[in-house]
C-alpha cells in the first residue's frame, strides 16, 4: 500500500517564555527560564509555589468577555494556538474543501479549573445544585478540538486524544496517519493544558512529583543534573498544521519539515514510574525507526521527554543507550522542559515545534541548568548544557512519556 507524504506547513505557540512562534524560539535559544512564582491563585500553604505560567497573556485581545465565560482557559490557549498556525499555513479558508480538514487535539486534564470551581462552589453552598449550564462542555477533554472545528467549519475527523503528557504527540501521530491513509488532506493537530491551580499543584504536590525549590526558582527545572527534585509545572499550547505533501506542494505552501516516523508503545509497569530499565522507552523509539524506514545513526538531535525527575531522567537515557548504541556519541541530546516547564498534555505539541524549527535554523536549544551531571549519566553524551549548538541537523527525534506508560516518539526530516 502506498503512504501518502506528510508535512508540517503551519505552526503556532502560546508558552510559559513565549506567547507566540518567534518569541518561544527565541526563548529557547537564548536559554530563558519561564519559572518563576505562582500568581494565578495564593501559593502559600502548598509545597511548590512556583510554576511556568503564561507571561503577560490576556484573552481579551482574542476574546470578548461573552465568549470567554463559555470556555476553560485550556480551550482558550489552544484557540489562541490554533490560530497562529492556520494564520502561519496561509490557510485559504474561502477555497479549501473543509470537509477534507480535521482537528485532532490533545489534553492530558481537560478543564481541571472549570470542574474544580463548579464543585467548591456546590459544596460551599447549601447542597442545592446550581450548575453553570456551560460546566460539562468547559470542563470535557474533547471540547477544545470541537470548538476549532467549529470556529473554522472543519468537517474531517475530530476528536480528542488523552494519553496524560503523551497527549498532543498521541494526537500529531493520528493525524499523521490519518493523512497517510488518505482519510484527510489537512489537519489541525496539538494540544493544550491550564492545570496551575490550586487542585493542579496539590495534586503533583500530593505525588512527590513537583520540585520544591521554592527558593531559585528559574534553576529548579534541571534535566540530568544531580540536584534535580521534580519537575516543574508549566501551562500554554502548541498547534501544528499537518498537510498532504503533494496538497502542500500545489498551493505552494512553506514547509517546516516532514513527518516520516512515529512510534507508540506502553510500559505496562506502573501507573507514575518509568520502567527502570526503559524498556517501554526503548520499543517506542525502535518503533519510530522502523516506521520512518532509517537506522539510529541517521538521527541528529532528540528532543526527550527529560522532565527532571530523579527516576524519569535516568530510565530514558538508558533506553536511549540501548537503541542508538555508540551513535549516541554523535546526537545532541536537549530537554527544552529545562525552560517551559512540564505542559503534561500539550509537551509533545511545542516540543515538536522545538525540534521543526531546531532543523529550520539548525540550531539545537540547550538543556539549562544543568551544573553537575548526575553520576548515573554518561558524561560523553553532548547534553547540549546551558547554551544552544549550532550544528547540521537532517532528522530529530521526540520523546514524550505519560502517566500511565504511554509512550509516544516522532522523527521529523528537513525537506
Amino acid at each position: 500500500m502506498n503512504l501518502n507524504r506528510v508535512v508540517v506547513t503551519g505552526l503556532g505557540a502560546l508558552t510559559p517564555i513565549g506567547n507566540n512562534v518567534k518569541e518561544y524560539w527565541n526563548s529557547l535559544i537564548r536559554g530563558e527560564s519561564g519559572a518563576d512564582l505562582i500568581t494565578h491563585f495564593n501559593p502559600e500553604k502548598f509545597k511548590t509555589k512556583f510554576a511556568c505560567e503564561l507571561k503577560n497573556f490576556d484573552p481579551n485581545i482574542y476574546f470578548d468577555r461573552k465568549e470567554l465565560r463559555k470556555y476553560d482557559d485550556y480551550t482558550v490557549y489552544g484557540l489562541v494556538a490554533a490560530e497562529e498556525a492556520i494564520k502561519n499555513a496561509e490557510l485559504n479558508l474561502e477555497t479549501i474543501n473543509k470537509e477534507r480538514v480535521g482537528v485532532i487535539w490533545g489534553s492530558g486534564i481537560g478543564g481541571i479549573k472549570t470542574f474544580s470551581h463548579e464543585v467548591s462552589e456546590y459544596i460551599k453552598g447549601d447542597e442545592t445544585p446550581r450548575f453553570n449550564p456551560f460546566f460539562i462542555p468547559k470542563m470535557i477533554a474533547d471540547i477544545a478540538a470541537g470548538i476549532i472545528s467549529i470556529k473554522y467549519k472543519f468537517q474531517g475527523p475530530n476528536f480528542a486524544t488523552v494519553s496524560a503528557c503523551a497527549s498532543s504527540s498521541h494526537a500529531i501521530i493520528d493525524a499523521y496517519n490519518y493523512i497517510r491513509l488518505g482519510k484527510a488532506n489537512i489537519f489541525v493537530c496539538g494540544g493544550s493544558e491550564a492545570s496551575i491551580h490550586p487542585a493542579g499543584v496539590g495534586g503533583f504536590n500530593a505525588l512527590k512529583a513537583l520540585s520544591t525549590n521554592n527558593d531559585n526558582p528559574r534553576l529548579a527545572s534541571r534535566p540530568f543534573d544531580s540536584k534535580r527534585d521534580g519537575f516543574v509545572l508549566g501551562e500554554g499550547s502548541g498547534a501544528l498544521v499537518l498537510e498532504d505533501y503533494e496538497h502542500a506542494v500545489a498551493r505552494n505552501a512553506k514547509i517546516y519539515g516532514e513527518i516520516v516516523g512515529a512510534g507508540m508503545s506502553a510500559d505496562a509497569y506502573h501507573i507514575t514510574a518509568p520502567h527502570p530499565s526503559g524498556s517501554g522507552a526503548i520499543i517506542v523509539m525502535k518503533n519510530a525507526l522502523s516506521d520512518a524506514g532509517i537506522s539510529e545513526e541517521k538521527i541528529d538531535y532528540i528532543n526527550v521527554h527529560g522532565t527532571s525527575t530523579p527516576l524519569g531522567d535516568v530510565s530514558e537515557m538508558r533506553a536511549i543507550h540501548n537503541v542508538f548504541k555508540d551513535s549516541i556519541y554523535n546526537l545532541n541530546i536537549s530537554s527544552t522542559k529545562s525552560m517551559t516547564g512540564h505542559l503534561l498534555g500539550a509537551a509533545g505539541a511545542i516540543e515538536s515545534i522545538a525540534c521543526l524549527l531546531a532543523l529550520n535554523n539548525n540550531c539545537v536549544p540547550p538543556t539549562i541548568n544543568l551544573e553537575t551531571l548526575d553520576p548515573e549519566l554518561n558524561s560523553k553524551v553532548n547534553y547540549t548544557a546551558n547554551k544552544a549548538q549550532s550544528r547540521d541537523l537532517q532528522y530529530a527525534l521526540c520523546n514524550t512519556f505519560g502517566f500511565g506508560g504511554h509512550n509516544a516518539s516522532l522523527i521529523f526530516k528537513k525537506i
